[in-house]
């Protein structure tokens, strides 16, 4: 479903998140108070202005309230992401997620309008350590309440043996979603599947539970 997005605040952040808008093919209109920055991402939204996000009148004119979703990707003046979010709000923007640095600006972002926070540092490094800090593990996405998926190799012990000889989801809670072979994924778990070398396993679970079994 195409969704119409209101982007605010075109720094690295901002043109990161415009160009994958674009190529899920939504309709953006971004706006930055900055014209090199407004210049940069046009080739990646529908449209784009030049204006302060903190001047009410300028942001009434865009018609918030028929965006599907307002983005607030302000990075280091909190200030104007408070205060963004805030107007953002009040002029009827059906859903507003902000950028955060740190959680006493989400308090505040969230006290003030926003619906939704996303830390873009916080979790590229929470990322960046459960990654690199293990030789088996391959990507990393957190979920909410302490959930996440793991792009992990199989244990040695495993290679030869069933999902349902190792009682995986009994013994260690946790759920296979999917095995990568050569690349390609294979989705169709059942307890008769059996683990080779070289195979790449997508799991689910709590990070403890996922952590304990595959000794992370």
């Amino acid at each position: 479903m195409v969704k119409s997005i209101l982007l605010v605040g075109l720094g690295r952040f901002g043109k990161h998140v415009a160009m994958k808008l674009h190529e899920l093919g939504h309709e953006v209109m971004a706006i930055d108070k900055q014209e090199d920055r407004v210049e940069a991402v046009l080739p990646y939204v529908t449209s784009a202005q030049i204006g302060d996000s903190m001047n009410e009148s300028f942001l009434r004119s865009l018609g918030v309230s028929n965006f599907d979703l307002c983005i607030v990707a302000i990075g280091n003046d909190f200030q104007s992401s408070l205060e963004t979010t805030s107007l953002l709000k009040e002029l009827g923007a059906k859903m507003v997620v902000s950028r955060a640095a740190r959680d006493v600006h989400a308090k505040f972002l969230l006290r003030n309008g926003a619906d939704e926070i996303v830390y873009p540092e916080k979790q590229l490094a929470n990322w960046t350590a459960i990654r690199y800090s293990a030789d088996h593990i391959f990507d990393y996405i957190e979920l909410d309440n302490g959930y996440a998926i793991f792009e992990i190799e199989v244990p040695s012990s495993w290679v030869g043996r069933t999902v349902g000889e190792i009682n995986i989801r009994k013994k260690y809670n946790i759920n296979i979603m999917a095995i990568k072979r050569n690349g390609k994924l294979d989705l169709t778990i059942t307890s008769d599947t059996s683990f080779a070398e070289d195979e790449v396993l997508l799991v689910l679970g709590n990070n403890r539970d996922i952590q304990k079994c595959f000794h992370i």
